[in-house]
């Protein structure tokens, strides 16, 4: 392939606004936010599903407290009535002392129901601190994940914008190229890490960063200033400049 010794030049150009690119689009792959609003994701699944456990739990023992408390009412009406009854005229002794029976019976239930209410509630004061330790969590870890998010969108936008400029640059000088020279520009940039042409710099590709052989060299020399080389290390253009040490 042969191709204008000037326009082989432009292919450092290309290649220089292709690494900006590349280096562009590395840059938005790896922001640290990313990393921080992945780990954030991930914190506030873990406090979400406790706080769920921490919320049934709550509302498990709210379901409690009111059981007991209708309990310890229905019982303390029962010993109500049963007073009332043995303070009726015209009670039956026999019945009294049944009477008398039921109410220290119902007194003894009524200890051990507001015994457990007391347990109930100390237990629910703590599933409340709990679960409201566990939202404060949620809201600081979205609180941290917000701010991340704002400064990703910022350099987002920074990043985009330039990837913008360096793609119409980069659509420009692709333009002013033969379009067998920039098909084979981009294989070889495909296949090479993102480097499709490199410059022969003090007799080493800037490529692969080997000096030449002598024989390299000297088909190097022999070669027209219009032919087209390729690195025989690395396969990549190897553009001739000023500097090439030949």
């Amino acid at each position: 392939m042969i191709a204008d010794p000037f326009v082989q030049l432009r292919l450092l150009d290309l290649q220089a606004v292709d690494t900006v690119l590349a280096q562009l689009a590395h840059r938005r792959r790896s922001l640290p936010e990313l990393a921080t609003i992945a780990d954030c994701d991930q914190r506030a699944a873990g406090v979400r599903s406790r706080l769920v456990d921490a919320e049934t739990s709550l509302a498990d023992l709210a379901a409690e407290q009111r059981r007991l408390e209708a309990d310890v009412d229905t019982v303390r009406q029962r010993a109500e009535k049963d007073q009332q009854r043995m303070a009726a005229t015209g009670v039956p002794a026999k019945e009294i002392a049944g009477l008398q029976h039921e109410v220290t019976s119902l007194a003894r239930r009524q200890g051990v129901l507001e015994d457990e209410l007391l347990e109930v509630m100390e237990s629910l004061e703590t599933a409340e601190g709990q679960v409201e330790q566990l939202r404060s969590q949620l809201s600081a870890v979205l609180a941290e994940r917000a701010t991340a998010e704002a400064a990703r969108d910022e350099a987002f936008g920074e990043i985009d914008g330039n990837l913008d400029q360096r793609r119409a640059e980069r659509d420009r000088l692709a333009g002013t190229l033969p379009a067998d020279l920039l098909a084979l520009y981009d294989k070889v940039r495909e296949v090479n890490g993102g480097v499709g042409a490199a410059a022969l710099r003090q007799r080493r590709c800037e490529g692969c960063r080997l000096e030449l052989s002598g024989s390299e060299l000297g088909e190097v020399r022999a070669a027209k200033p219009e032919t087209v080389l390729r690195c025989d290390n690395c396969r990549r253009i190897l553009v001739r400049t000023a500097e090439s040490g030949l």
